[in-house]
């Protein structure tokens, strides 16, 4: 029995990496919007009621692609900071934004679901959100750990964060970003966004006849970044 049930798993582990790899090639071509059970079904060899046992929707294949892409993201951001010196704070974070731009660039459909356009009528379930922020925790982690070095010295000059909600949302992301103030925070959130921002112009070919060398402008950018979250040279 324990056999047998083994088996059947493997094979169901099995179809469902199968159809996980044909709806990201669909991806390429027909978009999240065009995803259809029916379609991936056809090009399985499959009828149609046989792929709702393995995922019993649209959304719920849409949910576990979404999960795969957070946790790779994820997963190349963690081995990037692992690759760094724990002391080196800005090496770190500059480690971390170029795995976040490689990963996009290799797989510029998944990053598209992921951080492009939302699916008009899908609403992603809470399912997402711990894999969605694996590469964010890294992130704080590098900045939390130059703050207890007493090495996070963010530049004067800048406007202070906002006073009304933002204090809130600062307490929220603390989570994170554990001991760090309302202000760096701010700026972190500035600098993520940055990053995010650079990689999608990249990713999306709005850099196309403009920037000749992407890969040196975003490096720039994201120094600019880590010295005005206050991380040291």
């Amino acid at each position: 029995m324990n056999a047998g049930r083994t088996a059947r798993e493997r094979v169901r582990a099995e179809l469902t990496r199968e159809i996980a790899d044909i709806a990201r090639r669909r991806l390429a071509t027909h978009g999240a919007t065009g995803l259809s059970l029916r379609a991936v079904a056809r090009e399985m060899g499959m009828v149609s009621s046989a792929i709702y046992r393995y995922f019993p929707s649209r959304d719920d294949l849409l949910t576990a692609l979404i999960i795969d892409g957070y946790n790779s993201i994820g997963e190349t951001v963690e081995q990037a900071d692992r690759a760094c010196p724990p002391g080196d704070h800005m090496g770190r974070w500059l480690a971390v934004c170029r795995a976040v731009r490689g990963w996009a660039l290799a797989n510029p459909h998944e990053y598209a679901l992921l951080y492009g356009s939302p699916v008009p009528g899908y609403q992603a379930p809470q399912d997402t959100v711990a894999p969605a922020i694996r590469d964010v925790t890294v992130y704080g982690a590098i900045l939390a750990a130059a703050h207890e070095a007493g090495r996070l010295r963010p530049p004067a000059g800048f406007p202070a964060p906002p006073r009304d909600a933002w204090p809130a949302d600062a307490e929220r992301l603390r989570r994170v970003m554990p001991g760090l103030s309302d202000e760096v925070i701010a700026r972190a959130i500035s600098a993520w966004t940055a990053l995010f921002g650079a990689v999608s112009l990249e990713v999306f070919g709005q850099f196309a006849n403009a920037i000749l060398d992407p890969a040196e402008i975003f490096d720039y950018n994201m120094a600019c970044m880590g010295r005005f979250i206050g991380l040291p040279e």
